[in-house]
């Protein structure tokens, strides 16, 4: 009876302790995963795809990794966001690991959609300072002097989701914006500009990504933001109005039937201006404008 009484306490214990056994087996396992991947899994190829404008090298030296470190002692998402802030015409990225040795990196590159001029408010038809007045900002706490004094004064290449890539060298051809004021701008980062002409940033970056879907942004060679419209040169022929918060994808098939029209009509060099902000038409067409 004694003897039955100790191996049901010992079968109790083992009992017990079983899920710590099990736990610690799975510890002894992944130590041993992890000092194994660290002995074995060593860098021993970089690859780079979809690069054009950066080469390889300056992207590997950008990444900071080196030939025999260890596979997976870095965080790919902090590479990757290395890249992004470092080279700013890379617009995306991806890491991969590939067992044994080898890191493949792909990204794809901007190209420049805009190039934002320096700003002056009489080229929108305003007064100095009138925006601000509007948005409820004042002049006496020296926030318009703060902004004139941070704002660029050289023009600045963004891409089309608004990103900047450089000061524009001066024989740019990218599209020329005017209206904005970029502020304390850096290459890598997002275009900033006063929290008044904040609508126009966003009408711009819908215009831009608009043009890029319809493949029409190499088509346009201006735009000037105002403060409740904007207008664009067309095809160096036709200069075109319309509201700020347009749906500007349904804008543009507007714009495209109406050249077409003209052009039918008048050839192909046909020119003037369109208005699209008008409420009695869908579009009215000035061969003189």
């Amino acid at each position: 009876m004694a003897r039955n009484s100790r191996n049901r306490t010992r079968r109790r214990g083992r009992g017990r302790f079983g899920p710590l056994f099990k736990v610690l087996c799975l510890l002894a396992l992944v130590v041993a995963l992890t000092a194994g991947a660290t002995v074995f899994f060593r860098v021993e190829v970089v690859s780079v795809e979809g690069n054009q404008r950066y080469t390889r090298e300056e992207i590997v030296e950008v990444t900071g990794i080196q030939g025999g470190d260890n596979l997976y002692a870095w965080n790919k998402f902090q590479v990757a966001d290395r890249l992004l802030q470092t080279l700013p015409y890379i617009g995306e990225v991806s890491i991969r690991r590939v067992l044994p040795s080898t890191v493949v990196i792909t990204v794809s590159e901007w190209n420049a959609a805009a190039r934002i001029l320096p700003y002056a408010p009489e080229e929108a038809g305003e007064e100095s300072g009138a925006a601000d007045s509007a948005s409820g900002d004042s002049s006496g706490d020296g926030g318009e002097e703060e902004q004139t004094l941070s704002a660029a004064q050289e023009p600045w290449l963004i891409s089309v989701k608004g990103k900047l890539l450089e000061s524009a060298a001066a024989d740019s051809q990218v599209m020329a914006v005017t209206g904005l004021t970029a502020l304390m701008p850096q290459a890598g980062e997002q275009l900033a500009v006063p929290q008044s002409q904040q609508l126009r940033l966003d009408a711009l970056l819908s215009l831009l990504a608009a043009l890029d879907e319809a493949g029409m942004a190499q088509d346009v060679s201006q735009v000037e933001l105002g403060s409740t419209w904007l207008e664009l040169r067309y095809v160096d022929r036709f200069t075109v109005k319309m509201e700020l918060n347009a749906d500007f994808r349904y804008e543009l098939q507007v714009l495209k039937a109406v050249q077409e029209d003209q052009e039918k009509k008048h050839g192909p060099q046909a020119s003037g201006s369109i208005d699209l902000t008008q409420e009695e038409f869908q579009a009215f067409y000035d061969p003189e404008g």
